[in-house]
């Protein structure tokens, strides 16, 4: 049986759509696409993450590396950005451009790690404690406060911002989390030498 972090990262190297969720409540919901793949020169656990909009996926609003990993017998999903982020847009559907990631384009996000546990046949993770993930929107800062579950079949999430002095909610999903479906397996992708890693950490 597989470790349950090796079952993390293989459910994680999907693509995820709300269409069917958007489609039947669009003044709530814009059409979002969510894509992890694989960086098989990173360490094990490595993973390219674009989240764009569906009329414009050239220009993802979200582009983040992540690496899951254990720690203290448990989950967790570091959060890096990407100096110089435009460079590597589209990568998530571009071999060349994600071949071309370096450990050197990478900046650690200080607050940002997700806390993960399993849940069920999938997983459910939460930013970790502290507000200080902080993030700049709309020109003003905020603290992240985010969760996601997911499984088999798709993918639930929920991210909003706070005010770091006040607490007030600034701006996130009014109507709900938003509801994902599995429309594309990159688990294949995911590089032999790091199964037998991840494996390791489980032991």
């Amino acid at each position: 049986m597989s470790s349950s972090l090796t079952r993390l990262v293989r459910m994680l190297s999907a693509g995820f759509s709300n269409q069917t969720q958007a489609f039947e409540n669009p003044p709530l919901y814009a059409h979002i696409l969510v894509k992890f793949r694989p960086l098989p020169q990173l360490p094990p656990g490595s993973l390219l993450l674009e989240q764009s909009y569906a009329i414009n996926p050239a220009a993802p609003y979200r582009i983040r590396v992540l690496r899951a990993e254990r720690r203290n017998g448990g989950l967790i999903i570091h959060n890096q950005a990407l100096h110089g982020d435009e460079r590597f847009w589209g990568a998530v559907d571009d071999a060349a451009k994600r071949d071309a990631i370096r450990s050197n384009d990478l900046r650690p996000l200080e607050g940002c790690t997700y806390v993960v546990r399993e849940q069920g046949d999938g997983f459910i993770g939460e930013v970790e404690p502290g507000c200080r993930c902080l993030v700049e929107r709309k020109g003003a800062t905020a603290y992240l406060v985010s969760s996601f579950e997911l499984n088999s079949r798709g993918m639930r999430t929920i991210d909003r911002g706070h005010d770091p002095q006040t607490h007030e909610r600034l701006w996130g999903s009014l109507a709900g989390p938003f509801e994902f479906e599995r429309t594309d397996d990159y688990s294949q992708e995911i590089p032999a030498p790091w199964l037998d890693t991840l494996e390791e950490s489980a032991s």
